[in-house]
């Protein structure tokens, strides 16, 4: 209860000093705005260039993931084509029946 007294009266006050001194508030408002702007900017380009970095290292990560299933499937070529060879080997050497 006294956080919500104390909100209310911290208005107010500013509601009042805010008619009293609205040149000087217009002012400073003039004054800040070229640096609120000017920070937004440096952080907007801090949060692309973390999300480009993000990116460009998903991709790697799906690339070499690729990879290694491209290398699993050859390897898995590789002893299919060794299992055949051998069966031809086998074929060939057995005698032929007449």
């Amino acid at each position: 209860m006294t956080v919500l007294a104390g909100g209310a009266a911290a208005c107010f006050l500013g509601l009042i000093g805010l008619l009293f001194w609205w040149r000087e508030f217009f002012i400073i408002l003039k004054g800040g705005i070229p640096i609120i702007l000017l920070l937004g900017g440096i952080l907007a380009v801090y949060v692309g260039l973390d999300e480009v970095r993000d990116k460009m290292r998903e991709e790697r990560e799906k690339e070499k993931e690729e990879l290694n299933k491209a290398k699993e499937e050859l390897e898995r070529a590789k002893a299919e084509a060794d299992r055949y060879r051998e069966e031809l080997e086998k074929v060939r050497s057995e005698p032929k029946p007449e």
